[in-house]
Order: C-alpha cells, then structure tokens, then sequence
C-alpha cells in the first residue's frame, strides 16, 4: 500500500516560477533548517564560497572548516580527502582496483574526461580569521592503505601546534577542481552537472588516530557532523539544488548567481545544477511522523514519472520512520539524472539521485525501487553514519533488508522484467511475482559470489567483483534470517533500538551485535562468528529417504537363523546431510501418507544425522528447514526429497523457461535481419 493520500501536492510551476522571483531577490532568511534541536556533535562544520565555470567544466573554492576534537588524545597532524584525485592519473588507487576486474575506465579516454583536485593555500587561522599558519609547504599525497605513490586522493600535514582534547582547530583552504566526465556519481556530461566529493573534506579523528583511506573504487565514504553554509556561484538561470535548504539567491554579476545552501547535523553536501531540469515538489504527510517537504529536480524526458519517484519517497519516509525512527530534516531533494550521467543511485544527505529509464512498466519497482532505496539510505549512511570505507555492509546491507521490506508492504504487484536489445526494451511476465526473501534480497548473487570474502573484511579490501554481494546481499538474507528465527516484530525492536540509540554515534559492529543479544535475550556470537566473521557457505539437505516394511534377519541367540517381518509397521529412514561448514540449527518434516506430520529438531552440527520412525503407512516426503528459516542455504533444492514425483510440474517449468530462451533469440535474431 503506497502512501498516495500523503502526497499533497503544493506547487507547480507557476509557483514555483513566483517562488523563484521572489527568492532571487531576497536578503538571507533567518530561517536555520534542520530544526533548534542540535542532534548531532557538529564538530566538523564547512562555510564554503565555489563557482562554477560550466564552459572549463571547473570548479574554484574556498573554505573554513571549524574541527573540534572530541577524542581524549591531541591530534598533531589533519588529513585531508582530495577525491576528485582518484581521476587524475590511470595508476590512482580508485582506477588500479577497477582495473582488477577488467574495468579500464580511462584506458582510452581523452585528457579531458580526467578530473583534479589541487589545493592552493591551506593555513590554520587565528580566532578573528587571520592566518596564523601556512600548512602548504608541509601538505603531503600520503597512501596508507597501499603506499601508492601515484595515489593523490589524501593529504596530510603536520599542523604547527596539536590541538588538545576539547580544543578547536580553524582551517582555510583554496582550491581549484575540474569535473572528471561521468565516472563514478559525480562529473559531468552536456549542462549537466553533478557536484559529490568535491571539497577538500577531513578525515575522522577517532581512538588517538585519523580514519581516513584513499579513494577505492569499492568503498563510500565516513566523516563527522557538522554544520554546512555553501554558496555556490552559477549561471543565471540554472537550476539548483542542494544538501539543505536554500536561503537566498543573489545576482553575482556576469551572468551568474550564487545560491546559499544550509544544513545542520550531516555529514556531507553534494549539489547538482541544470538549466534543463524541470522542477516538481510534493508534501509527504503521514500520522504519527512529521511533515516532509519533497522536491524532485527531473529530467524533461521523464516528466510523466513524477509520482513514481515520490511514491518511493513517501514510501521509505513512511515505512522507515514508523518502524525506526522520524526523518527529522523536513525536507528531501530527489534528483532524476541525466542519461549516461552514472550518477543515478546514490545518496547524499537530505538529497540523493534516482534513476528512470524512459520506458519503465507499471507494475516493476522502476523506478520506485532505486528512489526508495536511495531515501532509505539518509536513515541508515546519513543518521546512523557507520564507517563506509570500513563497513559498508552496516548501511548498503541495512538498507537492501529494509527497502526490500517496503517493496513488498507498498509497491505491489511488482512482475520480473526483463530487458532486450542492450538492456533497452523491457519484457514484463505477470506471471511472474518477485518475491522478497529471494529476489529483492538477491539471493542470486549471494549464491554465486557470498564466500569469496568474509564480511568483516575491511570494505575498501574486498575483491571489487563481490563487494555487492557481501556488503549488500549476504548483509540483507543475514538480517532475513534472524528475522525468520524471531520474527519481524523481534527484528523490528532490534532495529529500532539500535537506531534510536546510535543515530549521529558512529556505531561499530559490535554495537549491532550487542542490540541483537539484548533484544533477543540471546547468545548470537555462534552465527555471527559464521556470517559476519567467516566465509562459511551454509547447505542443508535430505540425503536419503526411505520406507521399508520392519524387518529382521539372523542368527538368534540359539544360533537359529529367523527371517522375520513385522506386517503392516514401516520403518522409515530420513538422513540429513550438512553439505557446507556453516551450521544453523534446522527442523526436519517428515509427511507420511494417512497425512500425519512429524517434525524434530537438529542442531545441524555433525555432517549428518539419521532419524528412524516406526509407522503404519510409508513416508510421501521428507525436508530439512521446511520453513525456509535459513536463507543463507545456497542450495534450497536439495532440502527435500519425495518418495515418488507427485506431478509433471518440474518438466512444466523447465519447459517453459526453454520456451522463453527460444522466443528471445528468435526475437534479437528478427532485430537484425
């Protein structure tokens, strides 16, 4: 069920155009978004004045970033991200681990698709904004994850005096970046620009230590919260749009205006402009929850999906909030990108990009699934704020256990799609259903692909072909699981406990693992010490079934041999086999044919077990797990076993999936011909 009856639609564009008048020329508002209530340390707080210069595609800022350390030890040096970096040379970090799987991204591109950051000044400031401090000359490319020398995405400089617990550091930066072409959600393409981790950002002072690694091409991001006050400088006339709100709009002159954007308790600021966006809004309204102002900067081709993006907006606004907590920003910017942009799909705090193909059937979760997942992420990646570079896995897997979740409370029916002729034209088999254990948990990936790596390993280490596979899949069936074991009304408690309790904390693993044994009232150290901790694969089957009338032959203790049969009693044999090294404790159903059901419970802990039943009537089937509690198993087809084929619905299947094999060549072959 969608929540449509809150989506109030406040404006159009004619008031949007008298809106945008009006803000033009308006002084700065008082109004300060993200409420009074501070949430967050916001000890890591950016006032950034950049202008964009669309023609050279380049960005020029300046910054002061206001740090405050709130560790018990003094830091001596700062370190500084430089992300556009990871595009200025084919040996960065970022393009040496793409290469690994045989992505070489700018193996043939011109000079100018390469992007840059480069860091003109940098000094630490004195309380009335004077420079107390050059820091340049000691600025530094360091590479501590790989000592890559060509690596230029982090910085760090000896700072002239440490900064004391409880202290505060000022630092002035200039900086000039150019746009790389379309990698990697962000960069530009035509009048499109998309603006990501694009200041020179500072790491995470934490435990005595900076955390802050290289751009990798698997790992996201982690930062403190703070307060941002951006200007951004563009031409007039384009549109906008921004982490937080705007607070004015002044003429720059030349042609240019520069928007102010606000925000308090995030942790990042993207931005995107276009003179060719079209611009809708809509008010997510919902019982129990506050009021969420949306506004959708679309594509003119996609004009006619509007409610289908805040329909998945509404839908993780509604559902997230009930079942963890409030989106407290009161505001959300959905950005649908340009086509070939690679910036769909992503998320930034209080905005994030969707994705719409031009031809999307009604009916499949696109693109409602991407919107939603996308807004799910500012619970998760923007409240919670877990490590990223780290642990990926405590946000992409979250969210991918969550949204499949809402897909299937709100966005139904939604039917397979499959698409042709270069994943353009979409097929969709109403026959079809995705389910939510299997599909939307992506159950396919993990079975090809969940061992390769545990999912404790340092997200940014992880062989790049299965970070998805970890971080987002195994997470969301491990989290599926405990569900299915104690059901969603336990898993619900777990989750909202552990969001209300570590929102804007940076938790740690074992801040999840200990909600879970708190909420459950259970030891779990036995399986996350396998799922999270381990590669192990888990696999459960019925090795043998067998109904056999009682029988008994041999010498008896007389030494006289006896050949006896007990009439009308079956014994009947069902061995179940642990295949993998990944024990979970499993039921096993047994079905005899006057219809009577036996279940017993195995710990699954030896290879196998045999277990025996005396009965009047044969055994018809026999599974392990029937329930299907562990959906981890990569191998479900082997979990039951039948004393005969009750029908001719295999053959049937397997049939028409051939057909379907058939029809589709047919199909790519007449586009040819």
């Amino acid at each position: 069920m969608t929540d449509r009856k809150g989506l109030r639609r406040l404006g159009r564009l004619g008031r949007l155009a008298l809106l945008a008048a009006a803000l033009t020329q308006a002084a700065p508002s008082a109004q300060t978004p993200g409420g009074p209530a501070r949430q967050s340390p916001r000890n890591a707080n950016y006032d950034i004045d950049v202008t964009l210069d669309p023609a050279a595609r380049t960005l020029t800022g300046s910054e002061v970033i206001t740090w405050r350390n709130l560790g018990t030890l003094a830091a001596y040096s700062v370190r500084v991200h430089l992300y556009w970096n990871a595009f200025r040379n084919t040996n960065s970090t970022w393009l040496k681990q793409r290469k690994l799987v045989g992505d070489d991204a700018f193996g043939d591109a011109p000079e100018g698709d390469f992007g840059y950051t480069e860091v003109a000044t940098i000094s630490v400031l004195n309380d009335d904004g004077t420079d107390r401090a050059d820091l340049k000359p000691v600025l530094r490319y360091i590479s501590p994850d790989d000592q890559n020398l060509d690596d230029r995405s982090l910085a760090s400089a000896e700072l002239p005096t440490p900064v004391q617990p409880g202290e505060t550091l000022r630092l002035r930066i200039t900086w000039k970046g150019r746009f790389p072409a379309n990698f990697d959600r962000t960069g530009a393409i035509g009048n499109y620009f998309f603006v990501s981790q694009w200041f020179p950002k500072l790491g995470v002072f934490e435990a005595g230590g900076w955390t802050a690694h290289q751009f990798f091409a698997n790992s996201e991001f982690f930062s403190d919260f703070g307060r941002y006050d951006v200007r951004m400088t563009v031409p007039t006339g384009w549109v906008l749009g921004a982490t937080g709100v705007e607070q004015s709009r002044i003429d720059a002159g030349a042609g240019r205006t520069t928007h102010r954007y606000v925000q308090d308790d995030v942790h990042d600021f993207a931005w995107t402009t276009s003179p060719d966006f079209i611009e809708r809004t809509a008010r997510f309204e919902h019982s129990g929850l506050p009021p969420v102002e949306m506004r959708l900067l679309l594509q003119p081709e996609h004009a006619g999906f509007a409610d289908r993006h805040f329909t998945g907006t509404a839908a993780a606004l509604r559902y997230y909030g009930e079942w963890y907590g409030a989106y407290p920003y009161g505001h959300i910017t959905i950005v649908d990108p340009a086509f070939q942009s690679d910036s769909g799909g992503m998320e930034y705090p209080t905005l994030f990009t969707g994705g719409t193909r031009w031809l999307s059937p009604r009916g499949s979760n696109d693109p409602e699934y991407v919107v939603l997942h996308e807004a799910g992420h500012q619970f998760w990646y923007g409240m919670v704020a877990n490590n990223e570079t780290e642990r990926a896995w405590m946000d992409e897997g979250f969210n991918e256990y969550s949204d499949s979740r809402v897909q299937a409370e709100a966005l139904q029916p939604n039917y397979f799609v499959q698409r042709f002729f270069g994943d353009f034209i979409p097929w969709q088999f109403r026959d079809i259903p995705l389910k939510r254990a299997t599909d939307t948990n992506w159950m396919n990936t993990y079975r090809r692909m969940g061992d390769r790596d545990a999912l404790s390993t340092p997200t940014f280490q992880l062989w790049p072909a299965t970070h998805q596979a970890q971080s987002y899949h195994k997470t969301a069936l491990m989290l599926h699981t405990l569900e299915r074991k104690h059901t969603w009304e336990v898993m619900q408690k777990v989750l909202s406990t552990y969001f209300s309790r570590w929102q804007f904390k940076h938790p740690q693993p074992d801040d999840f693992f200990a909600v879970v044994e708190e909420v459950t009232g259970l030891p779990h150290a036995w399986f996350f010490d396998q799922v999270y901790r381990s590669s192990n694969k888990f696999d459960y089957g019925i090795e043998r079934l067998d109904s056999e009338p009682v029988s008994s032959r041999g010498l008896s203790d007389g030494l006289t041999f006896e050949d006896r049969k007990s009439e009308g009693t079956y014994r009947t044999t069902v061995v179940v086999r642990r295949l993998e090294a990944g024990v979970f404790p499993v039921d096993v159903l047994v079905t005899f044919s006057n219809g009577e059901q036996v279940r017993e419970a195995w710990d699954g802990r030896a290879r196998w077990h045999a277990f025996t039943f005396d009965r009047p009537v044969k055994a018809v089937s026999a599974q392990v797990d029937p329930e299907r509690v562990l959906l981890l198993d990569t191998n479900y087809t082997n979990n039951s076993r039948v004393m005969a084929p009750a029908t001719e619905a295999a053959a049937t299947k397997w049939s028409l999936r051939w057909m379907v094999w058939v029809q589709d060549l047919l199909m790519t072959y007449a586009f040819f011909v």
